[in-house]
């Protein structure tokens, strides 16, 4: 993320800080936009948290058709508001297994404390189901070209899925739920 983009969402935490005990931020938007690097920023800046999206992918006996029919139903947004939002709204401990890509299972549990920021970096962090829980909401996006080119250097076998899975349903949840609509910034 360029250095103004970066500068105006850190004026606009260091405001949200000085005026709340607990802030917390999500980052949402096109895959390979640029979420994961820019909680990375945020958190080489602050004492803060950062809980990943893919932590709550579907666990294989969710995996239907009638939750891949609904827009945004590619994670498991219950596990996550229940886990983490939940918890840290209430500024109590967050105790969450992560999902394992590479054995399709959880992984053992992670604890959190929560910190005065929080952040929540991934596609469907901003879900309808979560209701208004964010501070501030960040959407990211990038041209379908540089998208592509990010892509490409992920390891290959994901490149099929990336295009013909993973982007049509997230433009499908941004398109029904009017993700970009309902954020504080757009870069």
């Amino acid at each position: 993320m360029d250095n103004p983009e970066l500068e105006i969402i850190t004026c606009r935490i260091d405001r949200l800080l000085a005026e709340r005990e607990r802030v917390l931020v999500a980052i949402d938007g096109s895959c390979a936009a640029g979420k994961t690097t820019l909680a990375g920023q945020l958190a080489e800046r602050y004492d803060c948290n950062v809980f990943h999206m893919d932590d709550f992918f579907l666990r294989p006996e969710q995996r239907t058709p009638e939750r891949y029919a609904q827009a945004g139903g590619n994670v498991d947004y219950e596990r996550f508001r229940e886990e983490v939002l939940l918890p840290l709204k209430a500024g109590k401990i967050v105790s969450y297994r992560p999902f394992d890509c590479k054995t399709f299972t959880l992984s053992d549990a992670v604890s959190v404390a929560p910190k005065k920021l929080n952040i929540v970096e991934g596609s469907y962090s901003l879900h309808p189901y979560f209701g208004e829980a964010y501070d501030l909401k960040i959407f990211l996006t990038v041209s379908p070209e540089i998208r592509r080119a990010r892509i490409l250097e992920r390891p290959e076998f994901l490149h099929k899925r990336f295009f013909q899975e993973w982007i049509p349903m997230e433009e499908r949840y941004f398109a029904e739920f009017g993700i970009e609509k309902r954020c504080d910034l757009v870069f």
